[in-house]
């Protein structure tokens, strides 16, 4: 279970990590009391990540601008979760900014420590220049260092990383965590270092050894679940018409920020994790207790994410965007031809969103494959001769294409002509050149 900023910082700052002075903000008015110095920093408390870009993270000069910013933080939903708690903290100007991490690596039966001097909200840049260093024997300040020599830092911030470093450890051991992360690490113009942001992860079987770890996770509210089959996922409840269903935070914000930029409205969008999330890959359906289509091979998960999207009244499409090296081509199709079945047998009276499909994978499989494949899945022949299926599907090969026939459908005018349903976009002629998934 993770913990919220706020009390991992409390552990930090109990380990002698450095943390900025903060209060926690329970309502607004409680600003008018606030004991730290403006300018400060207002964060939405979730266990929920993409909050700055989501805007659960704002700043504020004065008490006004606060009390407005934390109005703003307790109404917004993070993926489906509203705080209960802002913290409120010190400003502080980084000059730089790393990403360290303490995690037990299952596979290698080790703690790996990790390091990176790209720290901050760009994960993608941060996992690509990370560093690794396994402690395989005793743990000793040789493993902190030798990290930070591979992180490429230089002179005195060897020494104050390295003492972070160690200390992080001794946290992980003490507490017999999964996780202990500081992202980021923030470095001042002299080289002082802070813990800006961190991330806790206990272990839930090691708990009973622990009673103040008990006392932190019984302050957290259960999480919400979306429905049976869908306790990994993560969702964003939009008002738009337009749901997403995609694998990544990251795959799933620049989705969404297309959408928007091409004037599109964004409704209720699934997360399904990222590819390194194994139980996503070979997850089994909970027998007797979901009601979604299964195949044999298929992703449980996708099944689930599409019948739970399709009984929105409110969406009028849903974007299919899967992008993965790991993801398994056929087993997506499989699921998505299981889901157009199931949807052909319902009664006539129920319309289905239309299917936008944009999928990117190891296996070569073109477009027009993929779209001759889905259409004829559907069971009515003469829906399908007619072009005037339930499900309208549209496979698309790249996504700007997608977003493109997503927005299209959601017009009055086009989306009343189900006769142009079921043909697959213009880049159908490039699929035949460049083959994609």
């Amino acid at each position: 279970m993770d913990l919220l900023e706020y009390q991992a910082k409390e552990l930090f700052q109990a380990m002698g990590i450095p943390v900025l002075p903060s209060q926690q903000i329970s309502q607004p008015q409680d600003l008018k009391g606030l004991r730290i110095p403006y300018p400060v920093v207002l964060k939405s408390q979730v266990r929920r990540g993409g909050r700055g870009k989501a805007g659960g993270v704002r700043f504020a000069e004065n008490t006004i601008d606060a009390i407005a910013a934390a109005h703003a933080i307790f109404n917004l939903p993070i993926m489906g979760d509203y705080p209960d708690i802002i913290l409120a903290e010190a400003k502080y100007d980084a000059d730089r900014e790393f990403y360290l991490a303490v995690v037990l690596d299952t596979s290698l039966r080790r703690p790996v420590l990790l390091g990176s001097q790209e720290g901050g909200m760009n994960t993608e840049a941060t996992f690509s220049h990370v560093q690794r260093v396994i402690v395989d024997q005793d743990f000793s300040p040789f493993y902190a260092r030798r990290l930070a020599i591979k992180m490429g830092l230089k002179g005195k911030l060897i020494a104050s990383v390295s003492a972070v470093i160690e200390k992080m450890y001794r946290l992980f051991l003490q507490q017999d965590l999964d996780l202990v992360e500081i992202n980021p690490l923030g470095v001042s113009v002299d080289g002082e270092v802070m813990a800006l942001d961190g991330k806790v992860t206990v272990n839930d079987t090691a708990l009973n050894r622990h009673p103040h770890l008990q006392a932190l996770t019984a302050r957290l509210a259960h999480p919400r679940s979306l429905a049976p089959g869908l306790e990994q996922a993560t969702f964003w409840d939009l008002d738009g018409s337009i749901g997403v269903i995609s694998n990544g935070l990251g795959l799933t914000l620049t989705t969404l920020d297309l959408l928007y930029q091409a004037k599109g409205k964004p409704g209720r969008c699934l997360n399904l994790v990222g590819e390194a999330q194994q139980d996503w890959v070979s997850a089994s359906p909970p027998a007797g207790k979901v009601d979604y289509p299964t195949v044999a091979g298929g992703y449980p998960q996708l099944g689930a994410a599409l019948t739970y999207l399709s009984q929105d009244p409110r969406l009028q499409v849903i974007l299919i965007h899967l992008v993965s090296g790991l993801l398994d081509g056929g087993a997506i199709v499989d699921t998505i031809t299981a889901y157009l079945k199931r949807q052909e047998r319902l009664p006539k009276s129920r319309s289905a969103p239309a299917l936008v499909i944009r999928l990117l994978g190891p296996e070569p499989v073109s477009t027009q494959a993929l779209f001759t494949t889905l259409t004829a899945a559907i069971p009515n022949d003469s829906q399908q001769a007619s072009g005037e299926s339930k499900v309208p599907v549209f496979c698309c090969e790249t996504l700007t294409a997608a977003i493109a026939q997503a927005v299209l459908l959601t017009k009055p005018e086009k989306a009343d002509k189900p006769e142009k349903a079921n043909k697959p976009e213009k880049a159908t002629k490039a699929s035949r050149k460049k083959p994609a998934l």
